[in-house]
């Protein structure tokens, strides 16, 4: 039996599939976390990505209100807010409203990483001259003070007051796929979600820097690790794989500059991979956990003992709604989460 000392969470895409409408895949969203809460998941984050067709989770805020507005328990969050393409004082004080409406329940989850292509990038920050992310700890620096009403004196923005932010902090994390999140992570005492699922190869080195280098901070005495992993629980190992390969044709799509709703199974079985495309997809895939109850626990088991984080992120691209809850359902009694009723 798994370690019941290590919590499991959702990362919800919220994605579109053939057939289906943003419409709907954020009404499945709705009910999704509603699912994971009585499942007994820790917590359910949703992420920001734009111009991409299969994902409707653009703007985590106004999800985040409607998944907070129908649970009790469960902790609701962004992994992540992407925070160059925002301004601190918004993100503040959108956070701060959350957390006001919904206290001890808000997890801010803060990425660099712009979410999207360049050109899209361009559009939401209305430039080219602002698609770098060099000045990401200033607006850090920023964002916290505006929660904290601690910008420092001399600050160009010390006379704002961010209503409600000031006083309605969420729990701040730092996310990331490489040594520069797990660096910021450290410096600031936060915990730290490393997105295993699209970044495998930089994990250990990553995990090294955050815990090397952590300083405690008045929110966090030692270094708290949660990890991202994609992961299918199916009803075989045969039916998983089955399952995963629409997601796989989706993400060799997007990375090939033609992103589109995700496939069904049909369409995605009788899609003909050349041998450089199928290559793409074993790398891309080699650190997903696919399988049935017992592949899957003892995938997420090895990953847990060999990094020895605190936390389990699962995401799960299943065709339709039905599936992803029935891979949650199984998964969480592979883990003996405690369901409420």
């Amino acid at each position: 039996m798994p370690d019941a000392r290590v919590p499991l969470s959702v990362l919800d895409l919220a994605p579109v599939g053939r057939g289906s409408t943003p419409a709907d895949a954020l009404r499945n969203s709705i009910a999704l976390v509603q699912e994971t809460e009585r499942l007994g998941y820790r917590r359910h984050w949703v992420a920001e990505h734009h111009n991409m067709p299969g994902i409707a989770s653009s703007s985590p805020p106004v999800l985040l209100a409607h998944l907070a507005s129908v649970t009790s328990t469960i902790r609701v969050g962004s992994g992540g807010v992407m925070l160059p393409n925002h301004s601190a004082l918004t993100v503040a004080e959108q956070f701060g409203m959350l957390e006001a409406l919904h206290p001890g329940r808000i997890d801010l989850g803060i990425g660099r990483a712009p979410g999207t292509d360049p050109l899209t990038a361009t559009a939401l920050r209305r430039g080219p001259e602002l698609l770098g992310a060099d000045d990401f700890p200033e607006q850090m620096t920023e964002l916290i003070g505006y929660f904290e009403g601690s910008l420092p004196e001399g600050h160009r923005f010390e006379r704002i007051t961010a209503v409600p932010a000031r006083g309605y902090k969420p729990a701040l994390w730092m996310l990331g796929s490489s040594t520069y999140g797990a660096s910021a992570a450290a410096v600031l005492g936060l915990p730290y979600s490393f997105a295993y699922h699209f970044a495998p190869a930089m994990l250990d080195d990553a995990l090294t820097a955050y815990r090397r280098t952590f300083r405690p901070s008045a929110d966090l005495e030692a270094p708290y690790v949660m990890l991202g992993v994609s992961a299918i629980c199916g009803e075989s190992d045969e039916h998983a794989h089955w399952l995963a390969k629409p997601g796989q044709l989706a993400f060799l799509r997007l990375r090939q500059g033609r992103p589109d709703v995700y496939p069904s199974p049909a369409e995605a079985a009788e899609y003909n991979f050349t041998p450089n495309e199928r290559q793409f997809v074993e790398d891309w895939t080699r650190s997903h956990v696919i399988g049935d109850v017992a592949t899957v626990r003892a995938g997420l088991e090895a990953l847990v003992e060999r990094t020895g984080v605190d936390e389990l992120m699962v995401s799960t691209m299943a065709p339709t709604h039905d599936e992803r809850v029935a891979s949650y359902t199984r998964l969480a009694e592979a883990f003996a989460l405690s369901a409420s009723r």
